[in-house]
């Protein structure tokens, strides 16, 4: 995740003050766990386009009990792990999930939920309000009937609308979730009207990442220069927000190049606090799956993010979540963990590798098999990345080809240590 806001504040402060501020003080010896992102179940209301999960709504078995999450929850106590976001499929059709969130609580766990919005009406509003979460994205990739069509529900925005609404009447933190294709690209400035009238106090931008429907539908990504415009409107919007003091949050996921591009928007409008930027931006480093963020699946399944469900590292059922975690005698797992990835292509002549990790290593994976080759979905050019013309001539840029389920999984190659 890219905290838009988080590096324009600190931009306005210096603005405000003459003084950049400096990185926070390193943390101790101990490090904390990763992030984990928890798909407690896999159904699901809604068929969207983009789900990575592949969610329908019927039941799916095999699912961990309520006995068996309370387990989990203490083995990931253990692994030191700050945050859980509880999503699904859609997390409210569990019948135990405030049983979950109330223990979650409890055991002083960051408790997140990630939901469609369409069940929240006030009576699951106020049960929502009481569990005490400290967060609720609710996800709207359009306007009206844009939204309807990208989650297969006439009538789903207004439902979810009411859902934001009867949220923000309870005092309830809650946030928009958008995902951007080239089928809703032109509903960004609307959503992000929409955050301001309604009171939502974040906005979560993904960026399609090839995983379920999302990998079916990679043919429909949106062009770079689509996702340039909307990176340049977010910022915009952010720092408007940042100048006037404002709480609200922007941030962004599965495209670590946002970060170059942040850089290089301060450099066009503020050039003296490059460098202080940079450095900030190095600290945070990119992309962090397998590294700072975790999923477990419906089933207990441990992935190194939630785009790599086609990826099993082990069970939660077998093995305790943080030794399931240290192990890198998966390839892909010792690759992640890296410092630097040992990646390909133009990622790897990149002068900004710093900043971004090598970028989304799953869609490298699911459009050439090799993880470890150059991310197809970097939308910067040849001389944005340092590139010179002879290098640039001579690297042939991966291109994104249309899904194809004939295309067979390729063992991940075993990275040089």
């Amino acid at each position: 995740m890219f905290r838009i806001s988080h590096y324009l504040r600190d931009l306005a402060t210096a603005e405000r003050s003459g003084s950049y501020p400096a990185l926070p003080a390193r943390r101790g010896a101990v490090l904390p766990g990763p992030v984990v992102i928890w798909n407690l179940i896999r159904r699901c209301n809604l068929t969207c386009k983009h789900c990575y999960a592949l969610s329908a709504d019927h039941e799916y078995s095999g699912e961990l009990s309520t006995t068996e999450v309370f387990g989990v929850m203490d083995d990931l106590k253990a692994a030191r792990v700050p945050v859980l976001i509880l999503s699904g499929g859609e997390p409210l059709l569990r019948p135990d999930l405030f049983d979950i969130a109330d223990r979650a609580k409890a055991m002083g766990f960051y408790v997140g939920l990630s939901t469609n919005g369409t069940l929240i009406d006030a009576p699951m509003a106020d049960r929502v309000a009481r569990a005490r979460f400290n967060y609720v994205g609710i996800s709207l990739d359009g306007i009206g009937a844009v939204h309807d069509r990208f989650r297969r529900l006439e009538g789903a925005f207004d439902r979810s609308l009411a859902a934001v609404r009867h949220l923000h009447e309870r005092g309830v933190k809650v946030g928009l979730r958008y995902t951007m294709t080239d089928l809703n690209a032109g509903e960004l400035p609307a959503l992000l009207q929409l955050m301001h009238d309604e009171g939502a106090e974040k906005f979560y931008f993904s960026h399609l990442n090839y995983a379920g429907r999302g990998n079916i539908h990679r043919g429909r990504d949106a062009h770079f220069i689509a996702t340039r415009q909307a990176m340049d409107l977010l910022f915009d919007t952010a720092w408007r927000d940042a100048q006037a003091g404002s709480e609200r949050e922007y941030v962004t996921g599965n495209n670590d190049s946002d970060g170059v591009y942040l850089l290089q928007w301060v450099q066009q409008r503020f050039p003296r606090w490059v460098d202080d930027l940079r450095g900030h931006l190095q600290a945070w480093g990119g992309n962090s799956s397998g590294v700072n963020v975790a999923n477990i699946d419906n089933l207990g399944i441990v992935h190194p993010d939630t785009m790599w469900w086609h990826h099993p590292l082990g069970s939660v059922r077998e093995r305790a979540f943080g030794d399931i975690w240290a192990d890198t005698s998966d390839p892909l797992m010792a690759g992640l963990k890296q410092k630097p990835r040992a990646v390909g292509g133009r990622c790897a002549q990149c002068q900004h590798f710093a900043i971004c990790g090598g970028n989304t290593r799953v869609r490298a994976q699911q459009v050439t098999g090799n993880p470890w080759a150059e991310d197809p979905g970097c939308y910067l050019d040849d001389a944005e990345i340092g590139l010179d013309a002879s290098a640039a001539a001579a690297a042939e840029r991966v291109a994104v080809t249309p899904f194809s389920a004939s295309r067979k999984a390729v063992k991940v190659p075993v990275v040089a240590g």
